[in-house]
Formats: C-alpha cells, sequence, structure tokens
C-alpha cells in the first residue's frame, strides 16, 4: 500500500492542466485510466478509501517504473492495479472475518461522481459486492474484469497469468455465485417506491405494511463496525424483520431529517441525527424487498456525507 505522506495521484481536473506537458511524468497514460482503475479496486474490495489507497499505490509504481519500456500502458495499469487488490484482498478476508458485528460493502455516491457507475451497472450494486465478499480475490478480479468492464477472457489470463480456460472457469463459478445468491432487481424507479414505502412503514412501525413490502427470506444488515450499536447478526424472515423494525421505531425516526442520495447506482437515505449520520438502502425482486442494509458507522459514510450532493431532501418526523 501507499506510504503515508506521499503525495496523493493528481486528480482528473488537475490531469488536463498538466498531461500537455513535456514533463510528463505517466500522466497523459494515467489520466483517462484513473477511473476504471478505481473502478476496479473499488468493486474488487468493496470500500471505496483501501481503492484510493490502491489507486494511489499504482500511482507511484507507474512514476518509477521505465515508461518507454511498458507498450501497452492501460493494460500495465489494469495489470498492477489488479494484482495489488489481489493482495489487500487476501488481508481484508482475514480483517472481515474478525470485524465485530456484520461486515458491509462501504457505499459509494454515484449522483456525485457517475464515472465509477459508467461501466456496466450491476457489479456495483452493493448486494452483488457483498456476495463476492465470499468469493476467493481470484475469482473476484475474474468476475470483476468481465462482467464489469468486458475484457476479454484471453486479457484476464494475462493479468492474472492463468491459462484461459481456467479463467473461463473462475468467470463461470462466480456468475452462478451471484446468480444463486440473489434475485433479479427491480428498476431504479421500482427500488426508490419501495424504499420509500419501507421509510414510511417503519416510521408509523406498521408490522402489516412491513410484512406486505418483504420477500418471504428478507434480511436486515446492520454494521456498526463495534464501534455504534447495532444488531450483531443479520435478522432474517418476514415476521422477525419487521418485528425488528417496529421495534426500532422511535429510536430510529424521532428528530431526525432524511437526505436522499444515490449510492452505488440506487437510491439510499441518509438519516441524520444532529449531524450524525445513518445510511440505509434496500435490494428488491418482484418478490419484494430481499435486503435491508444499514450502515451505522461514520466512517463507512464519510464520502456519502461530505459529497454535499442530494436528490432531493424531505424532512422526517
Amino acid at each position: 500500500m501507499a506510504t503515508a505522506g506521499k503525495p496523493l495521484p493528481p486528480t482528473p481536473s488537475s490531469f488536463r492542466d498538466v498531461a500537455t506537458d513535456e514533463r510528463d511524468d505517466g500522466l497523459s497514460a494515467f489520466a483517462p485510466m484513473r477511473p476504471r482503475l478505481f473502478g476496479i479496486a473499488y468493486r474488487m474490495l468493496g470500500s471505496a478509501a483501501e481503492a484510493e489507497d490502491v489507486v494511489q499505490d499504482v500511482w507511484l509504481r507507474w512514476q518509477s517504473v521505465n515508461r518507454s519500456a511498458v507498450e501497452n500502458p492501460p493494460a500495465y495499469l489494469a495489470t498492477t492495479t489488479t494484482r495489488l487488490c489481489i493482495n489487500v484482498a487476501q488481508s481484508a478476508h482475514t480483517r472481515h472475518e474478525t470485524y465485530i458485528g456484520t461486515w458491509l460493502p462501504e457505499p459509494v455516491d454515484t449522483n456525485a461522481d457517475p464515472g465509477i457507475g459508467a461501466e456496466r451497472g450491476e457489479a456495483l450494486k452493493l448486494a452483488v459486492l457483498l456476495l463476492l465478499e465470499r468469493l476467493s480475490p481470484t475469482e473476484r478480479a475474474a468476475y470483476v474484469l468481465r462482467e464489469a468492464f468486458d475484457y476479454s477472457y484471453r486479457q484476464i489470463a494475462d493479468i492474472l497469468q492463468m491459462e484461459e480456460a481456467n479463467v473461463r472457469q473462475l468467470v463461470s463459478r462466480a456468475r452462478k455465485h451471484i446468480a444463486d445468491g440473489r434475485r433479479v432487481s427491480v428498476s431504479s424507479d421500482e427500488q426508490r417506491r419501495l424504499l420509500e414505502a419501507f421509510i414510511a412503514a417503519a416510521q408509523k412501525a406498521d408490522m402489516a405494511a412491513l410484512e406486505g413490502l418483504f420477500a418471504e427470506d428478507v434480511v436486515s444488515y446492520s454494521d456498526g463496525g463495534g464501534l455504534v450499536r447495532a444488531a450483531g447478526v443479520p435478522v432474517t424472515g418476514r415476521k422477525r424483520v419487521a418485528t425488528f423494525i417496529a421495534a426500532i421505531s422511535t429510536w430510529c425516526w424521532k428528530g431526525v431529517t432524511l437526505d436522499w442520495v444515490e449510492t452505488n447506482g440506487q437510491a439510499a437515505v441518509l438519516i441524520l441525527r444532529d449531524g450524525v449520520p445513518i445510511g440505509l438502502t434496500i435490494d428488491a425482486s418482484a418478490q419484494g424487498i430481499n435486503e435491508i442494509m444499514w450502515f451505522l458507522r461514520p466512517s463507512k459514510l464519510a464520502a456519502i456525507s461530505k459529497s454535499g450532493q442530494r436528490l432531493d431532501n424531505r424532512d422526517a418526523a
């Protein structure tokens, strides 16, 4: 990873200013690839902070390499990013196993930074990132490169230093795992409608309305990371989740405001109490709401709460 105190890679806005400078230092090749490198790293790691660290490390390595010997800079940069992410993911898996409570991916604000969702969007959804966490780092890399960025099997084989047939097997296993783990999502508009209906029913502790919105096997995840009080294990099943949501209605909704944001290409809400955010979003299918995700650890919402981008604002009771 990058060493503390070293300069961050220039931002995309600064690339245009310096890329034509004769003392390029590799910026002209790095500039157009930076959003893709972050997109690869974020999808593989489920953490915007760790993805930024990886991109910084790639930038520093790109500065020090003999660039005149690099025949294909985009391939070199994508390969370096992927291999660094595999190393980080191996370490992160151990950390997540000892994480206090439920670990959820860190959401990103795709309304403030639409570039991250510019490639195929399905592999960006939080429900998919949560499933990717259960794959091996190499399987995850193969799936992300193929499904999110449309790399050919030959390109992925070169990046992972594997036979093309093995890469096809990796992608096939990963696809099956994702397909077995979730249903086909509803449209963005329907997801937003269901989230609004869920909040309205939750505010009133309306058990019947909540149960009517849920799929039979709905799961509620709460990520507090041991720093914020949260349900220690996922709550599962229509009746149990409705009971849980109704039980926390007074604590959760009294004296708060709701800020609507777009995270990972879908509508989400920041519940703000005295300036402290709680993130909330759902995953839904034709059967109803499958997953409810509560982000209670403030660090998981740092990028969202600082973005200042809002779809609209609504006051809660």
